[in-house]
């Protein structure tokens, strides 16, 4: 759906230049032509007026000097800085314009008509007077010489397999008549056909085609050769076959033209001579004739020239039309006519090798014109508006307009065309957007028609409808009518290349020649034109012509964006991207296609050029929202607005219409902001956009609007398919985080409310509002969507239906409810939930839905209809299991269920529920008492047991619970309640002391035996035994038994002190031991890094090769035979793994982890010796109250000296970059290669890697405790 238009044309006309030129070729240099005449050949530079150089053949005798010599071939040889010259007469020139030396390589005797060169300028073919090819090298020397004429078809011959007569064959649509008709003779050649041959070659050079006049027969003969001048195809005769003769360059086909009996075409042949397609002239038969066919390089463009043949006295007139495809169908691009005047007659046209896209013309006047022409999409101009979406393409005399508002009609349809007098050249859409379905046509003439829309209730008959009409369908589009035609008289500048304009802002940029950019405000009083500048202030000059340019607005800086034919995609003057093959702005939005056949979406809105440059340079992630795949060499047409269609059109010529994810969901926004959820839902639907977007992009408004959204949706279908969508999360943080920014999410006025629930109750109360007939299946399913579901309000609202009979005949029935329900809730469920009703009509008419089998479920029933209420509701409550119902219903049966009742509550331990449904004074709570105590003691639980049996009045098993758990205070209660002798009770008490000791609570086992069973004797030698000193002289003056001291408590106090002694001087002892070794481990290890790292750093200089199991190779690790891993030992069960857990660190020299195991032990010694500090006070303050100041004063030195030590050990063996690893691991989550070389360069790296952090934190010292006695020291 392109249209080519003129970007530049320019040219020159030297002055004064003898003779008529007869042919030209391009010059090696830029912008230079040579061209041939009668006397000799000229160079035309791209100055005006300009020969730059000239060099006259008649000098030297080549051509005559009566002007009747012809040159009938030239060609620039860039590599032996000469030009090919070939005359008529035979002469094969060498001609060098510096030095004006001419050579003649060669001369054939009977004249040449012909010469051409291959595309690669390694062979030359010449064409003689006597109908004979001569194929040369570059250098002129012969490979062969072939007769044009040749009898054989040529090495590609098709092979007869013998398949029967002609007569016999299938002959399709023609009928069996055609096998008897007899093959028209082949007409001869045009009367005005030159008889010359022509010669093409294909795009690689490996083959030529020649077209001749074949003298048997009179018609021309199209033959292909190889580089060998071997024949391998002659054309079927087709009768009224013309002189012009081109190969497609892609190699594919060979165009040329033939006159039939009611019309002229331009027909393709296949390499094998076979015919393959035409189109149709628009002219009739003999009135023109066709000089020449030329495709343009890339074979996108067939150029044609023709000229009148019907004039009388006048000169003919001269046209170039540029014919271009597109889904199988022919449309004419441009006309060009040159009208008749003798100086403006075509001599020749060369497409360019490099520019594809520029013609070079030239005529009898010596007027050298080129064109310069490139791709564009004329569409409508503006936003918001029904006519922005229209897309013009013009066919000819036609324009083809295709309204992707209403229809996305494929070409080479449409949804109306405009009939013009003349070949269309130009078409351009109304600025202003309140009438951008406005059009101007510029005709080959020169003539601008004007085509308005909306003003005019009468038909045109020059607009038609195409694809959308006829058949009595009335098409909703609104067609233009002619309004006014002008005539332009006045030629438009060269320079101006280009330009866009900007509806909203009424800017327009002009893309001048050089590149640099003007602009314009159309609406100013004065105009005035100056430079584009940015927001720096800086001028804008593209750094390459832009064949595609447009006005936006990047960030609120209005930009100028601009497309290269290669590709390039240039904002003001700043190249951001090189693989773009087309793009489109719509509102705040850029579109892009890419090569690497990617459709990408921008908002421009907040974005920096920077963030734009860097989303076009990088690959971006297939999910992401701003990118989607789209066909190989798919390019942009259009952006409908109001809608999220982005039409794309192939290479082929077909249509396709792509919904952009970040589009769509700018336009829901949009409709959701104006409260227009029925074209939002639509859609959202239709897009497959989750629905839950509706509420989450703004939750209060919508829940305001919950009646308007009902009523705009209207349909109990698709607010069925909102609520079955519906889920918990707010899907603009998860599914579509880009909205997140944008969307006015607000939190829950009850955020203790689940999101679900809060829509479903609003719906559902805005439903029953409005009808609550009509959307009865839309509230059943507001009930079954809560979470949990309401299955018996649900099922009880069918129920209603049943017994209320409406004479409404829109109303639902009871069995279209229930039959919905069945669809969206399990069917067991439903007839359970029925059940659990205890309505039995609601019980049948499920069952009767169900496929459940009446033989199982009528029974039961009629078993449960015979049943007392509350026995029969406890029936079915345990049928369900809803057991703490059941026991409700049961326990209003009567005593007689009572024995039922507390089994059911043993089964299923139910008993708090239970205990709550009869008063503590009764029987029955004390029988459950009782049961759930015996419960607790089995889950040894006796405290709580206890309890329980206490409450109730159960007191000798609350004894032996409060005994089992320790609880001797209430055990002693409990016995006072049941009345125990003091006997009795003593033995109580000595028992439960015998159990404290065990448990090493010697204070409440003395108190026991001191208070209850009156031996305090017993209580002081436990009180000794742990170790009481205060307590036990408490009772030692409180009974006066002073003896004791000198018996026992002497003796006590100096046993501790020894064995405190002993302990302290142990631990001491492997506290300096462990610690030299530590130290020894630590050297070993850093000597063991410094070789390793002398050993791996020249060689390895990226050291990423570390993991948790791959720590550094120390020497202790090289001596191991234990794996680093544990990997012998399974964790199968619990066992294992705590014997797992007591291996991992081994004290064992020479173990992995020795200096981890040896930390540990020391800190464990620290924490040992800070833990015995107060006992060692309480015993001091002993020895000296006995006179030991001696004893006394020894341990308080051991304890003094053990302390200091480990406290000036601390910082040796908990080092700072121990402590310091231990915050910031070398190896985890948060770590790079960076960062662990540079550790590993630190020395850093003969840090343990370690499970257990907490070993590498130094144990800490309490020095609040005051423990020494300064009258010891």
């Amino acid at each position: 759906m392109r249209n080519l238009r003129l970007l530049r044309n320019g040219g020159c006309r030297p002055a004064a230049t003898p003779g008529t030129p007869r042919c030209f070729c391009l010059g090696a240099e830029s912008g230079t032509v040579l061209v041939g005449s009668q006397h000799g050949l000229l160079e035309l530079g791209s100055a005006r007026d300009a020969v730059t150089r000239e060099v006259d053949l008649t000098v030297e005798g080549f051509m005559p000097e009566d002007g009747s010599g012809c040159i009938v071939g030239i060609e620039d040889l860039p590599e032996q800085e000469c030009a090919c010259v070939a005359t008529a007469a035979g002469d094969i020139l060498l001609c060098n314009l510096s030095t004006k030396q001419v050579e003649c390589v060669g001369s054939v005797d009977s004249g040449l008509s012909t010469m051409s060169w291959s595309p690669d300028q390694e062979l030359v073919l010449l064409v003689t007077g006597q109908q004979t090819l001569i194929m040369m090298t570059r250098d002129f020397e012969p490979i062969t010489e072939k007769q044009i004429h040749q009898e054989e078809f040529g090495e590609g011959k098709l092979v007869a397999l013998g398949w029967g007569k002609k007569e016999t064959q299938f002959h399709g649509s023609e009928g069996k008549q055609a096998a008897h008709r007899k093959q028209t003779e082949v007409s001869l050649a045009s009367a005005w056909d030159d008889g010359r041959p022509r010669v093409t070659w294909r795009g690689d050079g490996q083959f030529v085609a020649v077209s001749a006049v074949c003298p048997e027969t009179g018609a021309r003969k199209v033959r292909v050769w190889n580089r060998e001048l071997v024949l391998q195809s002659t054309s079927e005769p087709v009768s009224g076959l013309e002189q012009a003769l081109s190969w497609k360059p892609s190699g594919n086909l060979i165009a040329s033209t033939q006159e039939k009996p009611n019309r002229h075409d331009v027909v393709f042949l296949e390499k094998n001579g076979l015919l393959h397609g035409e189109f149709t002239l628009p002219f009739q038969k003999g009135q023109v004739k066709v000089n020449e066919l030329l495709w343009n390089a890339d074979s996108t463009i067939l150029a044609i020239w023709l000229e009148d043949l019907k004039v009388d006295s006048s000169n003919p007139n001269s046209y170039v039309q540029l014919w271009t495809t597109g889904n199988y169908h022919w449309y004419l691009k441009q006309s060009l006519h040159f009208g008749n005047l003798e100086e403006n007659r075509l001599v020749s046209l060369l497409w360019d090798r490099e520019n594809l896209y520029r013609l070079h013309v030239l005529c009898q006047g010596w007027h050298y014109l080129f064109y310069d022409w490139h791709w564009t999409i004329d569409h409508g101009i503006g936003e918001n508006s029904q006519h922005v979406a229209n897309v013009a393409v013009i066919d000819g005399d036609k324009v083809l307009v295709t309204a992707f508002q209403h229809a996305v009609v494929p070409p080479p349809m449409c949804t109306y065309e405009l009939q013009l007098q003349q070949a269309v050249n130009q078409v351009a859409f109304h600025t202003d957007p309140r009438h951008s379905g406005d059009m101007a046509v510029l005709d080959a003439d020169n003539k601008i028609s004007v085509y308005r829309c909306g003003q005019s209730t009468m038909s045109d008959p020059t607009v038609r409808f195409g694809a959308v009409g006829g058949n009595g369908f009335k098409a909703a589009v609104e067609t233009p009518y002619l309004d006014k035609t002008y005539r332009l008289s006045v030629p438009v500048d060269g320079e101006v290349i280009s330009l866009c304009c900007s509806p909203a802002t009424r800017t327009v940029a002009l893309q001048l020649a050089d590149r640099q950019i003007l602009k314009y405000f159309w609406e100013a009083s004065t105009p005035i034109l100056e430079p584009w500048r940015t927001s720096s202030g800086s001028s804008v000059q593209f750094p390459c012509p832009c064949m595609q340019t447009c006005i936006t607005r990047i960030s609120g800086e209005e930009v100028i964006l601009g497309l290269t034919d290669r590709c390039r995609f240039i904002v003001n003057d700043t190249e951001v991207a090189s693989n773009i093959t087309s793009f489109a702005t719509y509102n705040e939005f850029l579109l892009v296609t890419t090569n690497s056949h990617t459709c990408q979406c921008f908002c421009l809105k907040n974005i920096s050029l920077k963030a734009l440059q860097a989303g076009l340079s990088s690959a971006a992630a297939p999910n992401n929202k701003t990118l989607r795949k789209v066909e190989r060499g798919s390019r942009i047409i259009t952006v409908v607005p109001q809608d999220t269609k982005v039409v794309l059109q192939m290479p082929r010529g077909n249509l396709e219409t792509v919904h952009h994810r970040a589009l769509v969901l700018a336009q829901i926004q949009t409709w959701l902001d104006r409260l227009m959820f029925r074209e939002a839902f639509q859609s959202m639907r239709k897009l497959r956009i989750n629905l839950n977007l509706l509420y989450d992009h703004n939750p209060k408004v919508f829940l305001e609007n919950a009646e308007n959204f009902i009523r705009q949706i209207d349909s109990v279908n698709y607010i069925n398919l909102f609520f079955t969508e519906l889920k918990e999360e707010d899907f603009t943080k998860t599914m579509y985080p880009s909205l997140n920014g944008s969307s006015k999410a607000q939190p829950h006025q009850h955020p203790d409310q689940k999101k679900v629930n809060i829509i479903c109750d609003v719906m559902r109360v805005a439903m029953e509002n409005i009808d609550p007939q009509k959307y009865c299946l839309s509230i059943l399913t507001a009930h079954i969507k809560k979470s949990p579901p309401e299955l018996e309000i649900a099922l009880q609202k069918v129920h209603d239906l049943r017994e209320n009979i409406t004479p409404d005949i829109k109303a639902v029935s009871a069995e279209e409810a229930l039959k919905y329900l069945l669809f969206l809730v399990d069917v067991n469920e439903l007839y359970d939930c029925s059940l659990g009703t205890y309505d039995f009509d609601l019980v049948v008419m499920v069952a009767e839905k169900s496929q459940k089998d009446p033989k199982e479920y009528l029974p039961f029933l009629n078993t449960l209809r015979k049943m007392e209420t509350n026995y029969q509701r406890y029936t079915i409550d345990r049928h369900l299991k809803r057991y703490t119902k059941a026991l409700g219903h049961l326990s209003k049966c009567g005593p007689e269920h009572f024995s039922e009742f507390l089994n059911l509550v043993k089964d299923q331990n139910q008993y708090c529920e239970a205990l709550k449904l009869y008063p503590p004074s009764t029987q029955e709570y004390k029988d459950i008492s009782d049961a759930y105590g015996e419960y607790l003691v089995q889950k040894q639980l006796y405290e709580e047991a206890a309890l329980i049996f206490a409450r109730a009045g159960i007191f000798a098993k609350a004894l032996d619970a409060f005994q089992d758990s320790g609880s001797w205070q209430q055990a002693l209660c409990m016995a006072t309640r049941l009345g125990y002798t003091k006997d009795k009770l003593s033995s109580l008490a000595r028992s439960m002391a015998g159990k404290l000791v065990e448990q090493r609570k010697h204070t409440e086992a003395a108190i026991l035996l001191e208070q209850y069973t009156e031996d305090y004797e017993e209580a002081l030698l436990l009180l000794l035994e742990g170790a009481l000193w205060e307590e036990a002289l408490r009772l030692i003056h409180k009974y006066g038994r002073l003896d004791i001291l000198e018996t026992n408590f002497r003796p006590a106090i100096l046993e501790a002190q020894k064995s405190q002694l002993i302990f302290l001087d142990s631990q001491k002892a492997v506290f300096l031991r462990h610690k030299s070794r530590l130290q020894v481990v630590r050297e070993l290890k850093e000597k063991a890094c410094e070789s390793l790292q002398d050993y791996e750093m020249p060689n390895c200089p990226e050291l990423d090769l570390f993991s948790e199991t791959s720590s550094v190779v120390t020497a202790s690790d090289m001596n191991s035979k234990y794996s680093h891993s544990n990997s012998r030992i399974s964790a199968r069960s619990s066992k294992n793994r705590r014997k797992a857990e007591r291996k991992r660190y081994s004290l064992k020299e020479g173990s992995p982890f020795e200096d981890i195991a040896l930390l540990e032990v020391l800190g464990e010694s620290i924490r040992a010796v800070e833990t015995v500090k107060g006992d060692i006070r309480i015993l001091l303050k002993q020895l000296v109250l006995f006179g030991y100041n001696e004893q006394a004063g020894a341990l308080q030195q051991v304890l003094e000296e053990i302390l200091q030590l480990m406290e000036t050990s601390i910082p040796e063996i908990w080092t700072p970059d121990l402590q310091q690893s231990s915050v910031n691991p070398v190896l985890g989550p948060n770590s790079t290669a960076n960062s662990i070389m540079a550790a590993y360069q630190q020395k850093r790296m003969m840090t343990p890697i370690v499970q257990d952090p907490e070993l590498l934190i130094p144990p800490k010292l309490n020095k609040n405790l005051q423990w020494k006695l300064h009258l010891l020291q």
